[in-house]
């Protein structure tokens, strides 16, 4: 039953991306020494995690109380470059080595960690007797920075404004005695003495406090303060929270306690609770569903943990460590299934399991892993006919893209498995559970994904999954993994291109069929995936939609940017790494209880956007749903997956809804729009294939919609074959139709005028149909308005012809209509459209 089908089986201020830059924020840094007496040199300690390639600047320009920094005179920018990732607490010592090596003063420069170099000349600090000077810290550029710390010293002037070299004005968006300071009196050279160096708030408090600061005016070497001394840590855990039954003394667990627990706990009975560290010295913690643990920094476990499906254990700190000498279990729940060969996509939360143990109640022989490096889709077929005819079908042209699986499942990449014959056939239920065992997977993964370029045309499709025991949002995973322009929603989005920008998770519903395209005789319809992009989310086969969240063991497609910087593997093979990390990590309670498929979750009704979800039913169980979302950044023409996620087309058994872009030839399953073209003259084009040719109901309806003009405003679908209007905020709407594709025959439209605002009644006098003899019409318009397009349908929507006409009055011969009723849509030169019923005799 498998088949080669592609998908088969068918913001925040501070973020870091596990690549690019950590964007900073004011007091993420402070400066801890300076010695001014040549060579200059100064210290600072990172209070947050930084990542590689992290860039601070640091200048010794005044601050205009304007608003600007003083850009005259001899001042420069050192910018500092972090060379790996860096935990808060690092302390950095940058230094003039030209002064050292007999020069004179204004670099290069040296860094104890990482680089510094001088990004503009000049930088030095001021000499003499009573003449002022500063340091001020940001990010960014100096017409645009982001400021994050500033000192001042020597002399006696203090903060005033940058009037000169030597003067400053507290920097906007900085605060004196917070993170800005000045230390007073003619001293040359400081450093902070180590009173506090344990937690980044504390440290932060007491280094601003020029109290704690040794400053001396030596102008001799070796009298001058030693910088970079002190040993630092982020971490405040000093007090212990002990469970004995009960919590010791009173003392509750929180982000700055220890923990440790000597017997058995269960989060269901005792409650959730968060932790520094974590110590399980014995008994059993049993995270229970929809409860959680969250633990800052590390997790020592000699007694044992168990996840319940819809439980969840965090850890923040990508650094943080996992030790376990007992068991630690996370189970996972299947979704409902009606045979034993539908395939659940896996990614295993935990390190070092297996396929054989994680997956040993799959069938052995339908375990697999996808291989996007050999995915390549440059011919297609016809209803699985064997054929090699040019294009793109989504399917891998000679099947070698899914793989057996065995061994070690990799921290995030996707596995697929379908249960055991013999276990769901002798089981009175068609849900199961499964247990992956081994330490919890924490902080940075990165796994590889792979386009082949031979083909540009096709998708790029790679299966990635979930590696934590806890859901990850899907927002920031796509910030950190896909582009598009900053700041969407308040998510800072200047992540690399490595993914277009949507996730695809399977959620079977339709049974396998032999006219789908795929290398089996029997295949699945590519309808069935859930859909989540930038602009919302869309229910695949099983009706459900899902929320923003990625539970802990779900694995997912995801599509390969074309534009991605990648690297060559081989031929025309290419790869690069999409990244998860502990930012990513959500602690809701309900977050991590979607494993597809589960009973529906309620989409947040918060949301400011309009967004509105549309279904097609039908009396014989078709299930299809398409999205439209009015969102910041989206436009109306195809935005990409971000924004405008495509709907698969070639694979499907049944029938599909969708929508439509002006000038593509795509089908979006979810469709971003500009938010200022939502008003009552808004016109959204929906698609409509089928593929049934028994007789038929179909049902359109609204799933549910968000934001005020939705909410406010009467939603109705227009038939332009039937030249009908229907309220369908009151009620569904109900139809049949032949088979076939139909792109022009329904619009959503916010307007109670819409048939007569462009349109004349089927019984209009404006227009007359003349049957004429051997097969020849006569249409007329009874004006002086000339004909620009003829559609005739039949009453089962089928369009018989597509005719173009240039003056008034038109005589064609139609030889396919039959002695029947049909039905003649003709736009005329002014753009008005009638739409005429007429009888073949």
């Amino acid at each position: 039953m498998m088949k080669k089908n592609t998908l088969l089986i068918l913001m925040l201020l501070a973020f870091d991306f596990g690549f690019g830059q950590t964007t900073l924020a004011p007091g993420d840094i402070a400066i801890t020494g300076f010695n001014t007496d040549n060579p200059d040199e100064f210290s600072f300690v990172l209070l947050r995690d930084v990542v590689s390639g992290t860039e601070i600047n640091f200048t010794d320009k005044g601050w205009d109380n304007l608003g600007y920094f003083r850009t005259s005179g001899q001042e420069g920018v050192i910018t500092w470059t972090t060379p790996s990732y860096l935990e808060c607490g690092t302390e950095v010592v940058i230094a003039d080595i030209g002064v050292a090596s007999g020069g004179s003063a204004g670099g290069p420069f040296s860094s104890t960690i990482g680089t510094a170099s001088e990004t503009d000349l000049g930088f030095a600090f001021a000499g003499g007797t009573d003449l002022s000077d500063q340091l001020i810290v940001y990010q960014g550029t100096l017409l645009v920075p982001t400021l994050l710390y500033a000192v001042q010293f020597r002399g006696i002037t203090g903060w005033t404004n940058a009037t000169d070299t030597y003067t400053s004005g507290v920097p906007t968006g900085l605060t004196d005695g917070v993170n800005a300071v000045y230390y007073t009196g003619d001293n040359d050279n400081g450093s902070y003495n180590c009173t506090t160096t344990s937690g980044s708030t504390l440290i932060l408090s007491d280094v601003i406090d020029s109290s704690n600061w040794y400053l001396t005016n030596s102008t001799t070497v070796t009298n001058r303060p030693v910088l970079g001394a002190c040993s630092y840590t982020c971490s405040s855990c000093t007090t212990i929270a002990t469970w004995n039954g009960l919590w010791v003394a009173g003392i509750t667990p929180d982000t700055t306690t220890i923990v440790e627990l000597n017997t058995d706990y269960d989060t269901g009975i005792n409650g959730s609770f968060s932790a520094c560290s974590l110590n399980v010295n014995s008994g059993t913690l049993t995270i229970a569903d929809n409860t959680y643990v969250e633990v800052q920094n590390d997790l020592t476990a000699a007694g044992n943990i168990l996840v319940q499906p819809q439980g969840a254990f965090v850890q923040n700190d990508d650094l943080g460590t996992v030790t376990a000498t007992g068991t630690i279990n996370v189970v996972k729940t299947t979704a409902s299934a009606n045979n034993w060969y539908e395939y659940t996509y896996w990614s295993s939360p935990v390190s070092g399991e297996t396929i054989e143990v994680g997956l040993t109640d799959s069938e052995i022989s339908k375990r697999y892993v996808f291989y996007g490096q050999n995915f390549l889709d440059a011919t297609s077929e016809t209803a699985n006919d064997g054929a090699t005819v040019g294009g793109q079908d989504d399917v891998d042209d000679n099947g070698d893209d899914w793989q057996p699986a065995s061994g070690i499942m990799i921290p995030g990449v996707g596995y697929a498995s379908a249960h055991d014959k013999f276990i769901f056939n002798s089981s009175p239920g068609n849900q199961f559970d499964y247990t992956f065992s081994g330490a919890f997977n924490n902080g940075i993964i990165t796994v590889p994904i792979y386009r082949n370029d031979s083909e540009l045309n096709d998708n790029n499709w790679n299966l990635i999954g979930n590696p934590y025991p806890s859901a990850i949002d899907a927002d920031l995973f796509l910030a950190a993994n896909s582009y598009v322009a900053d700041d969407i929603d308040g998510i800072d989005n200047s992540g690399a291109s490595y993914t277009d920008g949507a996730i695809f998770i399977w959620s079977h519903n339709t049974a396998p069929s032999s006219t789908v395209n795929g290398n089996e005789d029997l295949n699945f319809s590519d309808s069935d995936y859930a859909i989540i992009n930038g602009t919302g989310q869309s229910a695949g086969g099983d009706g459900v939609v899902p929320n923003r969240f990625i539970p802990s063991g779900q694995a997912f497609f995801i599509s390969m940017d074309n534009g991605a910087t990648a690297s060559l593997v081989s031929g025309d093979v290419y790869t690069a790494d999409v990244t998860f990390n502990n930012s990513m990590r959500v602690l809701g309670t309900t977050d991590n209880s979607q494993f597809f498929k589960n009973s529906n979750t309620k989409k947040s009704s918060t949301s400011v956007a309009n967004k509105l979800w549309v279904d097609l039913t039908s009396d014989n169980g078709v299930f299809n749903q398409t999205m439209i979302g009015y969102v910041d950044g989206a436009s109306n023409d195809d935005d990409g997956s971000y924004f405008d996620a495509q709907k698969n087309i070639y694979n499907v058994t049944s029938a599909i809804l969708y929508t439509i872009i002006d000038n593509s030839d795509k089908k979006f399953a979810i469709q971003g729009k500009d938010i200022n073209s939502l008003n009552e003259d808004e016109i959204i084009n929906l698609g409509f294939s089928t593929n049934i040719d028994v007789a038929t109901l179909y049902k359109l309806s609204i799933t549910d919609l968000e934001g005020d003009f939705l909410n406010g405003n009467t939603v109705y679908i227009k038939d332009n074959l039937l030249n009908k209007l229907h309220n369908l905020s009151a009620g569904d709407y109900t139809f049949t139709s032949e088979v076939g594709e139909f792109n022009e025959r329904f619009e959503i439209v916010f307007n109670a005028n819409a048939l007569s605002a462009d349109e004349v009644v089927l019984n209009t006098n404006k227009f007359s149909i003349v049957d004429l003899n051997s097969d020849r019409v006569q249409f007329n318009t009874n004006s002086n308005l000339n004909i620009k397009t003829i559609r005739v349908f039949d009453l089962l929507g089928r369009q018989l012809y597509d005719l173009k006409g240039h003056i008034n009055s038109e005589i064609y011969t139609l030889s396919n209509l039959n002695n029947a009723v049909y039905i003649a849509k003709i736009e005329l030169s002014n753009g008005m459209v009638i739409t005429k019923k007429a009888v073949k005799k």
